[in-house]
C-alpha cells in the first residue's frame, strides 16, 4: 500500500483543485492533489458552457462575485501564457419581451456594483445588425464586451502539470474513503493508499458535502443539478458572432447560445434540480426544451446537424454563493458549492484558498521564480495553428488531429491520458461530427501505444 507524506491534500482534481494544486505547488510545500476518477477535469469541470464569464451579473457583494471579478482577470492572463485557447467573442444578453428590456438597466447598474463597467444597452436595430439570424421579436440587449469563450479542457490539464511540473503527487482513481484527524494533521485513505497531510483541502465537487462529513461537518448538502447541452456542428458557427445570453432568472442564468473554441455551436443549458449524482444523461424532455428555445433565438440552427448532447451536474447548495469556509483549529477548508463559474474563478479561489490556510497556520514560502518550472498545453482552438497544418498524418479528419497528437496525450511526462475520455479531451479525436465512427480503430491503437497498454485494455478500460 502506497503511503504519502505531505504538508497539503487536494481533494479533487476538478479545475478549482488543480488551480489550488498548481499554486501551492509554486511554494515551497509538499502537495498531493488526489482524485477519484480516472483523471483531472473528468467530472464537472468537462462539461460546461465554456464561458470565460465578467461576472457582471453576479449577485454584488458574494464571494462569487469578488473571486470571478479576479479569477477572470487571472484566466485571461493566464491562458494567453500556456496556450489555452480564448477567443474574445463578448456576449450579448438578449431581451425577447418588455419586461425582460427594463430589466437591462438594472443588469447594468449591478454590474457596476460588480466592478465591471463596459456594458452598453444596445437596440433593436443595432442588435439585429450585430445578430442578423436572431429569431424575430428580440427587443434590445445589453452588451458584454468582455464575455468571451475558452477551452474547458486545457484549464485544468495546465493546471495541473504545471502543479506536478514542480512536484505535486498526483494521485487518480483514488477517491478518498475514511480520514482519521489528530493533532499531527489527517491521514486521508484512498485505494490508491494512505496520504498524511498537515492540512487538507477539500475540493471535491459534486462529492463536496461527502468530503465534508468526513471532517465531522454538516453545513450544507449539494443536489445536483443538471445542465442538458446540445452541440451542433462546424457549420452553424456562421450563424453567430457572440455569446448570446439570457435575462437571468433566480436559479438560473438560463439557455444561451454560444460559440465554442472548437468551432461549434452550443446551446443550453437546462437547469433541473435532481438526487442522483450519477445521472449525466440527457432527457427527452430536456432536449425539447433546448430545441423550443433555440428555435426561438436563433431559428436557423435548428436546420444544422447535431454533432453531440452532453449533461453537466453543478453542484448546487441550499445558498446561490460559493461555501467557502475554514476550519482553522483542524486545518481544514472546503471549497464547496463551486458552479459554473468555478472555471473562470479557478485562479481567483486558489488565491482565497492559499490565504486561508495562512490564516490556519500554514507556512508557504514562495519559490523562486526561476525555481518554477513552466509548462504549456496543446492549442485545441479553431482559429489558431495546430499540428495538422505543419504536415504532420491527420487521423481524426472530423477535428484534424494527427496520429502524433494522439500518442502524446499518453506520453505526457506530468499528467497522461490513461482512458480514451483523456485522450478526447487532449486532443478532440472522436469529437467531430462521425463521433469517431471513421477513426475509432485508428485513434485507439495509437492511444493505446501512447499510454502503453493492449488495444483490449484501452476499451476495458473504465471512464
Amino acid at each position: 500500500m502506497n503511503e504519502l507524506t505531505v504538508d497539503v491534500a487536494v481533494i479533487g482534481a476538478g479545475v478549482v483543485g488543480c488551480a489550488t494544486a498548481r499554486l501551492l505547488a509554486h511554494h515551497d510545500l509538499a502537495v498531493a492533489l488526489v482524485e477519484a476518477g480516472p483523471d483531472v477535469g473528468a467530472g464537472t469541470s468537462k462539461a460546461n458552457t465554456a464561458i470565460l464569464h465578467t461576472g457582471f451579473d453576479a449577485t454584488p457583494g458574494t464571494i462569487e462575485s469578488r473571486l470571478v471579478a479576479r479569477g477572470s482577470s487571472l484566466l485571461r492572463a493566464y491562458a494567453a501564457s500556456v496556450g489555452i485557447a480564448v477567443e474574445e467573442t463578448g456576449g450579448l444578453l438578449v431581451a425577447w419581451t418588455d419586461e425582460q428590456l427594463e430589466r437591462l438597466p438594472v443588469l447594468q447598474a449591478k454590474a457596476v456594483q460588480n466592478g465591471y463597467d463596459a456594458t452598453r444597452l444596445v437596440d433593436a436595430a443595432e442588435l439585429a445588425a450585430l445578430e442578423p439570424h436572431l429569431g424575430p421579436g428580440a427587443v434590445g440587449a445589453l452588451a458584454v464586451p468582455d464575455e468571451h469563450i475558452i477551452d474547458p479542457w486545457s484549464t485544468p490539464l495546465a493546471f495541473a502539470r504545471e502543479a506536478v511540473a514542480n512536484g505535486a503527487v498526483l494521485w487518480r482513481r483514488a477517491p478518498v474513503t475514511s480520514v482519521a484527524s489528530s493533532a499531527e494533521g489527517h491521514v486521508l485513505t484512498t485505494p490508491a493508499g494512505s496520504v498524511r497531510a498537515r492540512f487538507v483541502v477539500n475540493a471535491a465537487g459534486l462529492a463536496g458535502d461527502t468530503v465534508h462529513a468526513l471532517f465531522g461537518h454538516r453545513s450544507f448538502t449539494i443536489r445536483p443539478r443538471r445542465g442538458e447541452l446540445i452541440v451542433f456542428d462546424e457549420l452553424a458557427r456562421g450563424l453567430l458572432h457572440h455569446v448570446l445570453l439570457p435575462v437571468p432568472t433566480a436559479t438560473t442564468k438560463g439557455v444561451l447560445v454560444s460559440p465554442t473554441v472548437f468551432g461549434n455551436v452550443l446551446l443550453g443549458p437546462t437547469a433541473d434540480d435532481i438526487d442522483d449524482r450519477t445521472a449525466t444523461g440527457s432527457t427527452r424532455d430536456g432536449l425539447d426544451r433546448l430545441l423550443s428555445q433555440g428555435r426561438r433565438i436563433l431559428p436557423r440552427l435548428l436546420d444544422e446537424e447535431v454533432t453531440a448532447v452532453y449533461v453537466g451536474l453543478r453542484p448546487a447548495t441550499e445558498e446561490s454563493d460559493y461555501r467557502i469556509e475554514l476550519h482553522a483549529d483542524q486545518r481544514y477548508l472546503c471549497l464547496g458549492g463551486i458552479r459554473s463559474t468555478g472555471l473562470t474563478a479557478a485562479m481567483g479561489i486558489a488565491e482565497e484558498a492559499l490565504a486561508l490556510l495562512g490564516r490556519a497556520g500554514l507556512a508557504a514560502a514562495t519559490k523562486a521564480p526561476d525555481a518554477v518550472v513552466p509548462i504549456t498545453v496543446p492549442y485545441l482552438g479553431q482559429v489558431g495553428p495546430r499540428p495538422w497544418q505543419t504536415g504532420e498524418r491527420i487521423v481524426c479528419h472530423c477535428e484534424r488531429v494527427t496520429g502524433l497528437e494522439i500518442i502524446a496525450a499518453g506520453t505526457d511526462p506530468f499528467v497522461p491520458a490513461l482512458d480514451l475520455d483523456g485522450v478526447r479531451r487532449r486532443t478532440r479525436a472522436m469529437l467531430g461530427r462521425c463521433q469517431g465512427f471513421a477513426c475509432t480503430a485508428d485513434v485507439v491503437q495509437r492511444a493505446a501505444s501512447g499510454i502503453g497498454i493492449t488495444e483490449a485494455e484501452l476499451l476495458r478500460s473504465p471512464t
